[in-house]
């Protein structure tokens, strides 16, 4: 069941980073529900095809797809998706960082090093490099919002979550880093904290746990859309997600 649509959003584009993961897939659909244009950035491009044709079949605004692997992708690359979102798109009003690099827990001593890098690097400094090419597209806009989705430190901060605990620490360090640096212009800077969610990458971590209990994206992607709505949201700050309630 859909739950109310967004106001005040219709006729924006946003970025989404992540567009075919749990969280990032039904994101888009609700923001497409909005009358979002939504710009679908993933590495599978199946995944994206079907979740592009969801969205024209449910009458939102025709999405773009960019599949882009940031493993691989390089300052230049991230210059080339600027470039073509203001070609094809005209301007870029938000970006929503969704994705997430995690194997698994392993212990330090026994983590491959182009493990370390390549979590470092997904989850830490292409969103970073991602963000920076965008951002002069991103000052053209009346408001625009760079969204960061952050795990909980108490959750991750522990024993064996290597590469993936550093590159969340870094993540909300940004966050308010660039937040403090964009606070005089129209780019609010908000990080999201996540509860414990039903997702694949949970099961990696938790695959004993009964995720009956845990929200689902589809609770917490309004919570999200909310966010972008709120105007005067102070920038530069980490809050915490919280679900949408389930109907009784």
């Amino acid at each position: 069941m859909q739950g109310p649509v967004a106001e005040g959003l219709a006729g924006r584009t946003v970025l989404v980073v992540g567009a075919h993961g749990a969280l990032g897939s039904v994101l888009c659909k609700r923001l497409g529900e909005a009358g979002v244009t939504v710009v679908l950035l993933g590495r599978r491009l199946p995944k994206l095809n079907r979740l592009y044709d969801a969205l024209v079949a449910s009458g939102a605004p025709t999405p773009a797809i960019y599949p882009l692997d940031l493993e691989g992708a390089g300052p230049s690359d991230y210059d080339q998706l600027a470039a073509a979102i203001e070609q094809g798109c005209g301007g870029l009003d938000g970006i929503v960082h969704v994705v997430a690099e995690f194997k698994g827990l392993m212990a330090v001593d026994s983590t491959p090093a182009e493990d370390w890098i390549r979590s470092l690097h997904v989850n830490l400094t292409a969103p970073v490099l991602l963000t920076q090419a965008c951002l002069p597209l991103l000052r053209k806009s009346s408001r625009a919002d760079v969204l960061v989705a952050l795990d909980d430190p108490e959750r991750v901060e522990r024993a064996f979550w290597g590469g993936y605990a550093l590159a969340q620490a870094g993540r909300a360090a940004w966050v308010r880093s660039l937040g403090d640096e964009l606070e005089n212009s129209a780019v609010r800077v908000t990080g999201f904290r996540l509860p414990p969610m039903r997702s694949p990458l949970r099961t990696r971590a938790f695959f004993t746990e009964d995720a009956a209990h845990l929200a689902t994206p589809e609770q917490l992607a309004p919570s999200v859309l909310a966010l972008m709505q709120q105007v005067d949201r102070p920038t530069g700050q980490v809050m915490a997600l919280e679900p949408e309630r389930r109907a009784a």
